[in-house]
């Protein structure tokens, strides 16, 4: 649109005019709406000359975004041939879930990341679309990094690299896996605040498909019982389950040994200096409690019952002492009903070396009940092996029904003749007495009983994690060979989870990591004669939260190229 004057001996006429091409390719022009004459037109937006142009003006700028809207919303009619086929290597399917995975990789800021790796590296590849491209990639369909190249070639935005350049571009990532993760935990609070005064431990390993060991990659003890060697992964969380940092070291290595560096980068490179520690027990020795004692730092980690000294088990033991959770109320829980759904605990000071601790035990009736179900389902297995004379155990199994199953030698006449085995009953009743106890140790003497529970329970949040990395996105087997290679592809599967997470966060949790990914996974569109889009997607009350979320919308039924290009730019902050 723009504004025509036109000038006569006795009128200066003012019109809004719209420029058009002909079918012969000439350009002209057509009135869409006429102004006035400027002596009318002074009466109202006068008393000059520029006071009538510059309202012209503005009215021819409300004309053409109005046209724009109008444009953009009106029917799009597109023609079809029954009897015409399809072209050849033309490209119609489009992935479209990675947008609301892009929004989240800007809020990150990890774009800005990327551009200062460019100019420490100069390299010539966009390392920006690299990475972004295989983390959406490890999200919506993972697979190994040739296969993640095809897959981005399905986004809206194809990849202008090779796949050369993907190769080129993990070993730099694997060089500043460090620095990258420490400028994600620092862009990150600019999306949402970080709930970093509780971080959560845990360690996992991940398995090669290779026989002989190779650097990190070492013969250890494998959470799939694999014979494969493994690399081992330590894991930071905070406590809305969002990851905060992550390392490597070798399979044959004592995973506690793995804490102290990971934390002191934390604390150093992320200024993480005041907050919670808090693991299982496999991660919660002496030394780790002493460590987490000092500065500003406390410790809540889980205890095992059975390693306590003589002493203090029979107190965990003991049936009396408990109170109710909730309000403090003293309970005899030999008394409770079976569907008692409380949880309930005493406490005592607690000094098995030299630190000063609080040894909290909990009774929960509903999970006394849960193992009782499941040890008697066990029993019932074991009296089956014992009649049919099959009572093998399996040593790698610790919930294995033989282990309820004694032996021992009958002897005829001074020799050893057989060996009798015989369901034992006393092993049973030394398991049913832990049944539905827990218990912790931490350093905070005097904070409420409830909220240092609360903060014990979420550790659940991280074996999730492991389970998502492992499962939903195939961080394992591992076929990469080159360290740096490795290190980057487990910050990849790192930044996948941490995206997703994030995502979940945005979302309130209101939905499951299933539903999440199947969605993000089913928001595919089809290119109609390239005018533009249709979703292929069905909408739901998840689909609208996501565009709620992430601000733009993908759920119209067409899409033009111009709106497409559009939601492209949003989903990267840019308006």
């Amino acid at each position: 649109m723009n504004l025509h004057i036109s000038k006569s001996k006795n009128a200066e006429s003012f019109y809004i005019a719209k420029s058009y091409v002909k079918s012969n390719g000439s350009t002209s022009s057509t009135i869409v709406r006429k102004l006035g004459t400027l002596n009318q037109l002074l009466i109202e937006h006068g008393p000059t000359r520029d006071d009538v142009l510059a309202w012209a003006k503005n009215e021819v700028k409300l004309e053409t975004e109005k046209y724009k809207k109008d444009k953009e919303a009106k029917a799009v009619q597109i023609t079809f041939r029954a009897d015409r086929q399809l072209d050849y290597d033309k490209q119609t399917f489009y992935r479209g879930g990675y947008l609301f995975l892009q929004s989240v990789y800007y809020g990150l800021q990890l774009n800005k990341t990327c551009r200062k790796l460019k100019n420490k590296y100069k390299f010539k590849y966009d390392i920006n679309a690299i990475l972004s491209d295989l983390i959406y990639a490890r999200v919506l369909e993972p697979a190994s990094k040739r296969s993640s190249f095809k897959i981005a070639s399905e986004f809206m935005e194809k990849p202008a690299y090779g796949l050369h350049d993907i190769y080129r571009a993990l070993d730099v990532l694997g060089n500043e896996c460090e620095l990258i993760q420490a400028e994600v935990y620092k862009n990150s609070h600019f999306i949402g605040n970080r709930n970093d005064k509780i971080l959560y431990y845990d360690c996992s390993n991940y398995y090669f498909e290779i026989e002989q060991e190779n650097g990190d990659k070492k013969y250890g003890k494998s959470k799939e019982h694999r014979p494969n060697p493994i690399i081992q992964m330590g894991l930071f969380m905070d406590g809305d389950g969002i990851p905060l940092a992550f390392s490597l070291f070798p399979g044959n290595t004592n995973e506690q040994k793995s804490l102290k560096p990971l934390e002191q980068k934390v604390i150093s490179d992320f200024g993480c200096q005041k907050f919670i520690y808090c693991s299982d027990a496999g991660l919660g020795s002496e030394d780790i409690r002493t460590y987490n004692h000092m500065g500003e730092r406390a410790f809540i980690v889980t205890q095992s019952i059975k390693k306590l000294n003589a002493e203090d088990k029979a107190w965990a033991l003991s049936k009396s002492g408990f109170k109710r959770v909730s309000d403090d109320m003293p309970v005899d829980i030999t008394t409770l009903s079976d569907d008692d759904t409380n949880l309930y605990y005493k406490d005592e000071p607690y000094t098995p070396k030299k630190l000063h601790q609080r040894l909290i035990v909990t009774y929960s009736p509903k999970y006394a009940r849960y193992q009782k179900t499941i040890r008697e389902k066990q029993v019932e297995r074991a009296e089956k092996m014992l009649a049919s004379g099959n009572t093998k155990k399996q040593r790698k199994n610790p919930n294995d029904p033989a282990r309820f199953i004694g032996s021992v030698a009958v002897t005829d006449d001074g020799e050893i003749a057989k060996t009798h085995s015989f369901l034992d009953k006393n092993k049973i009743a030394d398991e049913a007495q832990y049944d539905g106890l827990y218990a912790v140790c931490t350093d905070l003497l005097d904070d409420d009983v409830s909220d240092i529970l609360k903060v014990s329970e979420g550790r659940w949040q991280i074996e999730e994690c492991f389970r998502i990395m492992k499962t939903d996105f195939s961080a394992r087997p591992v076929y990469l060979q080159d360290e740096n290679r490795i290190k980057a592809h487990f910050l990849i599967c790192f930044l996948a989870l941490l995206s997703y997470r994030v995502l979940e966060k945005k979302l309130d949790y209101k939905y499951t990591c299933e539903e999440i990914l199947d969605t993000l996974k089913s928001m595919n569109f089809a290119q109609i004669q390239e005018q533009g889009f249709i979703p292929l997607y069905k909408r739901l009350k998840i689909t609208d939260d996501l565009h709620e979320t992430c601000g733009f919308r993908t759920d119209y039924q067409f899409i033009t190229k111009s709106q497409m290009k559009t939601i492209q730019k949003k989903s990267k902050g840019k308006e």
